[in-house]
C-alpha cells in the first residue's frame, strides 16, 4: 500500500513538474517576445550614437534635440488632426449603417451588410492605391470628370486621407454597433413608442444611448490605430509633404538620409506612451459597460423603424457610397492592372494584357514577395495561433500565480505600432551576440508579426475559453489527468473551431501586414507589402496594381474557402 501511495505520489509530483515547466516555458517566451524590441529604444534614444557604434555614450541630447523640434511640432498636431476627424468619420459612417441595416427596412440590406465589410479583409495599402488610382490627380474619374468640364478635388490633402482612413475602419464601428444592438433590450424601444415618442425620436433618445458603450469603444479603438496608420499618409500624404508621427518615423529611419537614430527612437517611445494610455482608457471604459446591460430573460424581436417614403433613397445613398468608396476603386485597381495605362478617353477593354503580371513575375525579389508572405502567413499564423491559445489557457484555466500578469503581457504590444516593433526588432538582432545574421530574413519577420498580433489571438481564442466548464477541468483532475494532459485532450478538441477561425484570421492579418517588415526585410526576405511600396515609390504603377490584385485574390479565396468548408465568419 506504501508503495503504491509513493507511486502515486511520484507521479503526481511529476505531473506538476511537468505542468510548471510548460506554464513557466510560456511566460518566458511571451515576456521575451513582448520586451525583445522594447528595450533597444530606451538604450539608442539616451546615447549619442548609433548602437552599432561601440563608443557611443549616455546622452540626452537626442531628448533635447526632439523636444525643440519645430518640424516634429507639426506632425504632431497634422497627426491629432487626422487621428480625430478620421475617427468622427468612421464612426458616423459605421454607427449610421448599422442602424440602418439592423434597425430599419431599407431594402437590400443583405448586400449592404457584406459589401460593407469589404474594407475588414483588404490591405491599407491596396485601398490607399485603389483610391488614387479612381480619384487621385491622374485618376480615372479624376480625370473624366475633369474632361468634362467640372470642377475637380485633391485626393493627396490631409481631407483626402482622413476620407481613405474612415472608409478603412467604417467597419470596425460598423461590427461593434450591430453587436452592441444585436444585444440590446427592444422593449425598451417599444416602451418609449408606447409613450407617444415617433420612431425617429425613438431611434435618438433610446436607440443611439444604448449604443454609446459601443461608439466609445470602436472610437478609442479607431483613434488609436489611425495614429499608428502608415499605407495611407504614406501614398496620399508624403508625396505632398504632409506627415503624422508613423510616416515621420519611416522619413527619418528609412529614407532619411543619414537616418536619425536618436530622435527616431525618441519619438518612437512618446508615441507608444501616448498609445499605452489610449489602450488603458479604452479598457477602463469597456469594464463600465455594465451600466448599459439591457438583455433580460424575455426575449423579443426590435421592432424596424419604416421609413416610408425614404426607404428607396436611403438605399441608394448607402449603394452610392458602397460603389464610389469600395466597389470603384478595388475595380479600377484591378483594372489597371490588366491594361498599359487606364485612362478614360480609351476603352481599357481594347488594351487587356498580362504584360504587367509578366513583369511582376519575372523579377525575382517581386515574385518571392508573394511566396515569402504565404510562408509567413500559413507557417506564422500556425505557430501564433497555437501560442497565443496556450497563453489563455494559462490565464484563464490554470492556477499559476503569475497568470493576471501574463495577460497583461499578451495585451501589452496593442501600445506598439508596427513600424515601431520593426525598428524594435532591427536594433535587438544588431545588439543581441549570436543572432545578428538573423535579421533580414522571412522569421524575424514572422517573429515580429507574431509579437504584433498577439492581443489579437489571445481576444479571439479567450471568450472561447471562457464558455467552457471549468467542471471538465476539475473532471479531469479527478480522474488523474495533469493540467497539461486535461488542456490536450479536453480544451484542445472543444476548442478547435476557435482555433482554425483564429488561425485564419491572422492569416489574412499576416498577409496583409508590412510595417513590422520595413526595417526587417532584405534581399529573399521581401513581402507583399514591403514590394508594393517599393513598386509604388519607383512609379512601377502597373506591377503594383498586378501584386495589390494577386493579394486581394488570395485574401477572398481563403476567406470563400474558410464559409464553404470550415462555416468559419471571421467577423462575427
Amino acid at each position: 500500500m506504501a508503495t503504491i501511495q509513493a507511486q502515486a505520489t511520484t507521479r503526481t509530483r511529476s505531473r506538476f513538474s511537468l505542468d510548471l515547466v510548460v506554464q513557466w516555458s510560456i511566460v518566458i517566451v511571451t515576456i521575451v517576445l513582448v520586451l525583445f524590441p522594447a528595450w533597444p529604444l530606451f538604450v539608442q534614444a539616451f546615447t549619442d550614437k548609433p548602437l552599432y557604434d561601440v563608443t557611443r555614450q549616455f546622452s540626452f541630447s537626442n531628448v533635447i534635440r526632439t523636444f525643440t523640434s519645430q518640424e516634429l511640432l507639426g506632425v504632431v498636431g497634422t497627426t491629432a488632426i487626422y487621428g480625430v476627424l478620421s475617427t468622427l468619420l468612421a464612426v458616423v459612417l459605421g454607427t449610421v449603417l448599422a442602424l440602418l441595416i439592423t434597425r430599419t427596412d431599407m431594402p437590400g440590406k443583405a448586400l449592404v451588410s457584406s459589401l460593407v465589410l469589404i474594407p475588414f479583409f483588404v490591405s491599407p495599402l491596396v485601398l490607399a492605391y485603389s483610391w488614387d488610382t479612381i480619384f487621385g490627380r491622374q485618376g480615372y474619374f479624376t480625370v473624366l470628370v475633369r474632361a468634362l468640364g467640372l470642377p475637380t478635388w485633391d485626393l493627396l490633402t490631409l481631407g483626402g486621407m482622413i476620407v481613405v482612413t474612415a472608409m478603412f475602419y467604417a467597419p470596425n464601428a460598423y461590427l461593434q454597433c450591430t453587436a452592441s444592438l444585436a444585444l440590446s433590450d427592444p422593449q425598451l424601444e417599444d416602451a418609449a413608442r408606447i409613450a407617444g415618442a415617433n420612431p425617429f425620436l425613438t431611434l435618438w433618445r433610446v436607440t443611439v444611448p444604448l449604443l454609446r458603450p459601443a461608439i466609445t469603444f470602436s472610437a478609442l479603438f479607431i483613434f488609436v490605430s489611425s495614429i499608428e496608420m502608415l499605407a495611407i499618409p504614406l501614398v496620399l500624404g508624403m508625396p505632398v509633404n504632409i506627415q503624422i508621427l508613423p510616416s515621420y518615423l519611416y522619413k527619418i529611419g528609412a529614407i532619411g538620409s543619414p537616418p536619425d537614430y536618436g530622435q527616431l527612437a525618441v519619438v518612437s517611445i512618446l508615441l507608444v506612451a501616448v498609445i499605452a494610455f489610449l489602450v488603458a482608457l479604452q479598457n477602463k471604459l469597456v469594464s463600465q459597460e455594465k451600466r448599459f446591460v439591457t438583455v433580460g430573460g424575455k426575449a423579443t424581436r426590435p421592432r424596424l423603424l419604416r421609413l416610408g417614403p425614404w426607404r428607396i433613397p436611403a438605399f441608394l445613398v448607402v449603394v452610392l457610397y458602397m460603389i464610389m468608396g469600395i466597389v470603384l476603386p478595388l475595380i479600377g485597381l484591378i483594372m489597371k492592372s490588366f491594361v498599359p495605362f487606364l485612362n478614360p478617353m480609351i476603352n481599357p477593354l481594347t488594351m487587356l494584357t498580362m504584360e504587367n503580371y509578366e513583369n511582376l513575375l519575372s523579377i525575382q525579389s517581386y515574385s518571392s514577395s508573394i511566396v515569402n508572405s504565404v510562408i509567413i502567413s500559413v507557417i506564422g499564423a500556425a505557430l501564433g495561433i497555437v501560442f497565443m491559445a496556450l497563453i489563455a489557457v494559462v490565464v484563464y484555466r490554470s492556477t499559476f500565480r503569475g497568470r493576471q500578469a501574463l495577460a497583461y503581457a499578451a495585451l501589452f504590444p496593442r501600445a506598439f505600432p508596427g513600424i515601431i516593433i520593426g525598428i524594435g526588432f532591427l536594433w535587438a538582432f544588431l545588439l543581441v551576440p549570436g543572432i545578428g545574421s538573423w535579421r533580414n530574413t522571412i522569421w524575424a519577420i514572422m517573429a515580429a508579426f507574431i509579437m504584433r498580433y498577439l492581443p489579437l489571438g489571445f481576444i479571439t481564442i479567450s471568450p472561447s475559453i471562457l464558455r467552457i466548464s471549468n467542471e471538465l477541468d476539475r473532471a479531469a483532475r479527478v480522474a488523474g489527468a495533469s493540467w497539461l494532459k486535461m488542456v490536450t485532450s479536453i480544451l484542445g478538441p472543444i476548442l478547435f473551431p476557435a482555433l482554425m477561425s483564429g488561425y485564419v484570421l491572422l492569416f489574412i492579418t499576416f498577409l496583409k501586414e508590412y510595417a513590422s517588415a520595413l526595417f526587417l526585410y532584405g534581399p529573399g526576405a521581401e513581402v507583399i507589402g514591403t514590394t508594393l511600396i517599393t513598386l509604388g515609390r519607383n512609379g512601377d504603377t502597373g506591377p503594383m496594381a498586378a501584386l495589390a490584385t494577386i493579394q486581394t485574390a488570395i485574401t477572398f479565396v481563403v476567406i470563400l474557402l474558410t464559409r464553404r468548408f470550415l462555416g468559419v465568419k471571421l467577423y462575427e
